[in-house]
């Protein structure tokens, strides 16, 4: 072995002459290509909030209006306090299927007639739900804000719940409960929310079998709605080329007798502490596996929640994206890789998310994991934050571009009890995020020896893996065992 690297004098001689040559020639080229640096950002450039007023009706209705006359139009958004957060832990589901039903006929108009309404005057009507709340928004053309608005105002008050459109949706679920249960990545979500929340309302997953759904009744529906919209649970935010007295009088007139009610009062314990829990959901002849890496995170009214958001894109979010650049970039192990930070009233959650070849799983997930360690660790270079800072700041003028985007900003606020006046000077507060700040909320807030972790893959291609790469101890739970709703996260026997 020896012999084959020895060479002659003369022989290292002319090799170091042709590898000296093409140096030299290489210098020679680059000296003549044209070099430059990536452009640099625009300069911000000022935003002006429009003009708002906030109203409350006499039945406790919250209204925002906000002049904005650029064109003709309007449009509003409703939002209910209440989501899937305020189901009951045996009737899963319901918030959902609640919000569903909402424009699918009302006790005065059938859902065809709701559609052509909505459609002839020019305008679009939407319904929805999430883990906080339900919302009934739209847009319209000035001159016809009365009708549109009193649409609305049919939808939230007095959805008929008839019993065919409670069967159609309820299969709809149905079919998509059954192609749920085969996508490894709705697996993977859903599976870390319930890892980081634990039988917090936050982590509960909708209805996961046929059972649950079925278990939900008309009368079911028809509490949640009578418990839950009311004027005084409500907010109303309405944009667009009205003035502020225009908008409140068409408020008032639409909702304005609708009836207020006693709101219940619901108390939820804390989400449990950040815990170390390894689970593999063995799906075999996968040729991937899904990875999450997650813990339980801060409220959106947390005083440092703009520090917290951009430490969580630097780890893994627009303008920085170590886990990209670490994952995908340096090594090529995946097509893509980020961080989630979700901030709800009572928490939140930060989540890294990827995917990766089976026989690559224990080299991704010691790479995710340590980038965890590594923002605690050492202070972020500058310019990190600075293209986070950047990414955020320029970014902020497109989320309050439309009266539709206006209303969604404004309600946000509301919902969450901020100050409205934080649109004005975010920008500001998120240029005085310094490197000693991303690592003072990185050290108190992330936990990256408890990080719960999810793999969802053919476990017999990498579970060899994980104990070199220091996860020695981890569940395994087959695919069709998996039960979310259980403690154990597996069917019990004689179950479904």
């Amino acid at each position: 072995m020896k012999a084959c690297r020895t060479r002659t004098l003369a022989g290292s001689v002319l090799l170091a002459s042709v590898v000296v040559a093409g140096v030299v020639s290489v210098r020679a080229q680059n000296a003549q290509w044209p070099r430059e640096d990536p452009p640099r950002p625009l300069s911000s450039r000022p935003v002006t909030f429009p003009d708002y007023k906030l109203k409350t009706l006499p039945n406790g209705l919250q209204v925002v209006a906000v002049s904005q006359n650029e064109q003709p139009a309007v449009s509003f958004r409703l939002l209910i306090k209440a989501g899937a957060a305020q189901d009951a832990p045996a009737k899963v589901g319901v918030a959902a299927f609640v919000s569903a039903l909402l424009d699918q006929g009302t006790t005065t108009r059938s859902a065809e007639v709701i559609a052509n309404t909505i459609e002839s005057a020019g305008g679009v009507l939407g319904v929805g739900a999430g883990n906080e709340l339900t919302f009934v928004s739209g847009a319209i053309v000035k001159d016809q804000v009365a009708l549109a608005l009193d649409l609305a105002a049919d939808v939230a008050e007095r959805p008929a719940f008839a019993p065919d459109e409670i069967r159609r949706q309820m299969d709809q679920a149905i079919q998509g409960l059954r192609v749920s249960a085969e996508d490894p990545e709705y697996i993977a979500n859903a599976l870390i929310d319930r890892l980081v929340f634990g039988f917090h309302p936050y982590g509960r997953p909708g209805p996961n079998s046929v059972e649950a759904i079925q278990r939900i009744t008309r009368d079911d529906l028809v509490e949640f709605h009578r418990n839950w919209f009311v004027p005084n649970n409500a907010l109303l935010a309405i944009v667009g080329d009205l003035t502020h007295e225009e908008a409140f009088a068409a408020a008032e007139k639409a909702f304005g007798n609708w009836a207020k009610r006693d709101v219940p009062v619901m108390t939820f314990e804390e989400p449990p502490p950040p815990t170390r829990r390894v689970v593999v959901v063995d799906r075999p002849g996968a040729v991937q596996t899904e990875i999450r890496v997650g813990q339980i995170g801060i409220s959106r009214t947390d005083k440092d929640y703009v520090p917290v958001d951009m430490a969580m894109r630097i780890l893994g979010g627009e303008g920085a994206n170590r886990l990209f650049g670490v994952l995908r970039s340096d090594r090529g192990l995946t097509y893509g890789a980020s961080a989630d930070f979700s901030a709800y009233k009572f928490g939140g959650s930060f989540v890294a998310e990827t995917d990766t070849r089976s026989e690559t799983t224990g080299q991704a997930l010691r790479l995710t994991v340590d980038e965890f360690f590594r923002l605690q660790k050492e202070m972020v270079d500058p310019r990190e934050l600075r293209g986070a800072q950047d990414y955020m700041s320029g970014n902020f003028p497109l989320t309050i571009e439309t009266p539709s985007a206006i209303a969604m900003q404004v309600l946000n606020q509301l919902f969450f009890g901020v100050s409205l006046d934080e649109l004005e000077t975010y920008r500001d507060e998120v240029d005085q995020v310094s490197v000693v700040d991303i690592q003072r909320v990185a050290r108190q807030f992330l936990f990256p020896d408890r990080l719960s972790i999810v793999l969802v893959g053919d476990a017999s291609t990498f579970v060899d893996q994980l104990k070199a790469m220091g996860f020695a101890q981890f569940e395994r739970i087959p695919i069709d065992q998996l039960d979310l709703s259980a403690p154990t996260l597996r069917r019990t026997a004689g179950g479904r």
